[in-house]
């Protein structure tokens, strides 16, 4: 097994838009693995690889794109690999990538990444995270620790390598085996859709916690995988 703990950058090579061009889901999973490169300028270039996703689209009651393009999530239904940089809660920015072809209305929130590569200038950004676990393990937390937020970073190109946040991929290979699935975090609508994925071994996964705004009927709190493991 590829576990996604392990530090074998190598060189980042590039990832092609193809990749990003299947169903959310699917573009979803493709994603755990993946590198998110991100320039801090004199603090030198951060590298962080992505252990938890969701996936939303325009089908989803729980999706921003649900009710059609509006200014806020008009990038959703850009070109797969453009950035969608949202506030959340009016507190905390969240990354995702958009995925499946243009104009349907798709994305991926990045929920949780592991530091590989140059942790002190993250840690930086995130002193009162109490251990490098929890340096990037929530969206917010994953934002803040990296310096992305919504006016610099929502709409731009992931895949061109430039810009100063890009994402990447490595000698790490993901395995079925490596993967686990349930539903999302604190979502109040289609709160059971089990459209999160995480890697089973990665310490930076986020806490399951269903939204007290959601409603109870129907929820069976059953672990779905791809590999196997209890939700955390």
């Amino acid at each position: 097994m590829a576990s996604g703990l392990g530090r074998s950058l190598g060189a980042p090579r590039a990832i092609g838009r193809e990749q990003l061009g299947g169903t959310a889901p699917q573009a979803a999973v493709g994603l755990l693995g993946r590198l998110v490169v991100r320039d801090l300028g004199d603090d030198g270039t951060a590298i962080a690889r992505i252990v938890e996703v969701e996936a939303y689209r325009e089908d989803d009651p729980a999706s921003h794109s649900y009710a059609g393009r509006t200014a806020r999530c008009e990038p959703m239904f850009w070109q797969p690999g453009t950035s969608y940089v949202y506030r959340s809660y009016g507190v905390h920015w969240c990354l995702n990538v958009v995925v499946e072809p243009p104009n349907v209305g798709a994305a991926v929130l990045v929920r949780a990444a592991t530091v590989i590569d140059n942790v002190a200038a993250v840690r930086r950004r995130r002193p009162k995270a109490a251990n490098d676990r929890d340096l990037l393990r929530g969206p917010g937390r994953l934002t803040a620790g990296l310096d992305i937020d919504g006016h610099r970073h929502d709409a731009g190109d992931l895949l061109d390598g430039v810009g100063g946040l890009w994402l990447a991929a490595d000698a790490i290979e993901v395995v079925e085996e490596d993967v686990a699935c349930g539903p999302r975090v604190g979502v109040s609508r289609a709160a059971d859709v089990p459209w999160r994925w995480w890697l089973i071994d990665a310490p930076e996964v986020s806490p399951y916690r269903r939204s007290p705004r959601a409603p109870v009927e129907g929820a069976d709190g059953a672990d779905r995988k791809l590999g196997a493991r209890s939700e955390r």
